[in-house]
């Protein structure tokens, strides 16, 4: 498809509607990461910025996932999902940029948008690299953070927005939810990949003796999904920020701390992690693996345009997904 991004013409007037007529943009730029949603700070001529996303079709370059009944995360995007999240998050006293504007209906910019506070450009991931000393009072909070999301409980699983309205209604077990979203991401995958086409049956019969060890429980926390040092911000005074929250769920907390685990490795303990189940927790480590082999392997076959990097990740996943066979 054409992609056509936001140049500065296009939001003269959403500026001067929101800052005022007198109020001058200096800068746009684009940001980068973002695969789902655009990703813009807008500086103005008081030395100020915001940032701005944009739910574009142009800004979005997931095709869609495979459909599994009753998955919670299959394609989390969108400016409903987004304030439903930031309410929730707001509500169990978590960090999010602060809320400037929401426009659902597309009046500004065609498309649905969200203006909120630029809490700079220093992402966990980056200080934890650069200076791990300065990293660890953020880190803390951050499990502080978590231990408040993990212990906001839901009636049941599902998207905040969903369970806020009252129209979950699940009888599944979450760990079948899990079991047959890597299945569908296995046949995805094993049709990409020789490898995982001649590993196919091994892998599905490991995912399900996983499976069959997890015990029942009906006890949901609210997970943010895709949780890594990359989606958190740290401000100036050292506060960490939470981002790219649209897929915050009611759910077992152990996928959360399975992603938790992987993507802040031995930084991890410092999150101090609430106690979780071991056999839940490795059916969702290895469900991830999978994910991350369909998923990257998915948009490779798109125009997004760091079609190496997720490659890369793909094959990294692969070996880890034979490697237990």
């Amino acid at each position: 498809m054409t992609r056509a991004f936001l140049t500065p013409d296009d939001v003269h007037d959403l500026v001067a509607e929101q800052f005022g007529a007198d109020r001058r943009l200096t800068a746009l730029d684009r940001l980068t990461g973002g695969s789902k949603k655009g990703v813009y700070r807008l500086r103005l001529d008081d030395a100020t910025s915001v940032i701005l996303y944009l739910w574009a079709t142009a800004e979005n370059y997931w095709p869609p996932s495979p459909a599994v009944e009753d998955d919670p995360f299959t394609d989390a995007s969108g400016a409903d999902l987004f304030a439903a999240g930031h309410a929730a998050l707001t509500a169990a006293g978590v960090r999010v940029p602060r809320l400037l504007t929401l426009d659902r209906d597309g009046r500004h910019l065609g498309a649905a948008l969200a203006l909120v506070e630029d809490a700079g450009a220093t992402t966990l991931e980056a200080l934890m690299e650069r200076d791990p000393a300065a990293a660890a009072l953020p880190l803390a909070t951050l499990g502080d953070a978590l231990r408040r999301m993990h212990t906001t409980s839901g009636p049941a699983y599902g998207r905040v927005a969903d369970v806020a309205r009252g129209v979950v209604a699940r009888t599944r077990r979450a760990e079948d939810v899990v079991m047959d979203r890597a299945l569908a991401h296995l046949d995805a995958g094993a049709a990409r990949d020789p490898r995982l086409g001649r590993a196919r049956d091994r892998i599905a019969a490991h995912v399900r003796h996983l499976r069959d060890a997890v015990a029942p429980r009906r006890r949901y926390g609210l997970v943010h999904g895709e949780l890594g040092p990359d989606h958190v911000l740290v401000t100036p005074s050292g506060e960490p920020v939470l981002i790219d929250f649209e897929g915050l769920t009611y759910f077992d907390v152990e996928w959360e701390h399975a992603w938790l685990r992987m993507r802040f490795e031995d930084a991890y303990p410092a999150l101090r992690p609430v106690d979780l189940d071991p056999c839940r927790l490795e059916l969702y480590r290895y469900a991830q693996v999978l994910s991350l082999i369909e998923g990257p392997l998915r948009i490779a076959d798109t125009d997004f345009p760091d079609r190496r990097w997720m490659l890369d990740l793909a094959e990294w996943n692969i070996a880890k997904a034979l490697a237990v066979i």
